[in-house]
């Protein structure tokens, strides 16, 4: 339990006291990844101010990643979060293992209809052709943290939705349809979580998110599928090395 404070800095706005308070607790390990801050009411006692400057202070931390907030549950200490090297072939499973975190993949939907306008031309569609869209969350260590869309052609991978979808994509690529991720196009960029991603991953609408697209190739470098996917802002960070 965080004791009372006894600000004296008039320097500062009270929100950022709040903000530097908590981040303080953060990194000398007292408030540690997973753990539930007080409620907003408590901290109002705490440093003794409303409820809006709390929040403030909040907003502030959520927004450097080192918190979130989780509907009708409360604000907890964010994970460190999942490094992705997008130069390296590896899937999100091997990714999470590797650096010590449990994955989990859950299928929401998986339908064929008719491609949407958005994928025709990164899929090289024709008007009117068919996909498999898959739904599907990310999980790390129990947290729900990425929200992707599949885009997958039936040519390549004919009767996909017969197969267990909660897994690894690569893995049933891999085994069923002797299939393997080669090489991507990507890109990403940070945005707000749009309506149908914060419901899946029990967010707000408008929660900071980094969106990512990526075209995938198979070994004979041709297009494979395509996804787009929604990331906490707080649950992944992009590094990529280059050697000249």
């Amino acid at each position: 339990m965080l004791e009372k404070s006894n600000n004296n800095n008039l320097n500062s706005p009270h929100y950022l006291v709040i903000t530097d308070k908590l981040a303080q607790h953060i990194q000398m390990g007292t408030l540690k990844s997973g753990d539930k801050l007080p409620s907003e009411r408590e901290l109002c006692t705490v440093f003794a101010t409303t409820r809006v400057t709390v929040r403030e202070g909040l907003s502030m931390l959520e927004a450097q990643g080192l918190i979130y907030r989780q509907d009708r549950r409360g604000w907890f200490v964010s994970a460190p979060r999942l490094v992705l090297n997008p130069t390296l072939n590896s899937n999100f499973h091997q990714l999470s293992l590797s650096q010590g975190k449990t994955p989990q993949t859950r299928l929401i939907s998986g339908e064929q209809l008719e491609a949407p306008l958005s994928v025709i031309s990164p899929l090289a569609l024709k008007p009117f052709q068919s996909i498999y869209l898959l739904k599907r969350v990310r999980y790390a260590d129990g947290r729900a943290i990425c929200y992707c869309q599949n885009h997958c052609l039936p040519n390549k991978v004919p009767d996909l939705l017969k197969h267990d979808l909660n897994g690894s994509l690569t893995e049933t690529y891999r085994e069923y349809y002797n299939l393997l991720y080669t090489n991507m196009s990507l890109s990403f960029y940070p945005t707000a979580m749009p309506a149908d991603a914060a419901k899946a991953l029990g967010t707000s609408v408008g929660t900071p998110a980094l969106y990512l697209q990526r075209l995938n190739y198979d070994q004979h470098g041709e297009i494979l599928d395509f996804d787009i996917e929604y990331w906490l802002h707080d649950s992944i960070k992009i590094e990529v090395s280059t050697v000249i």
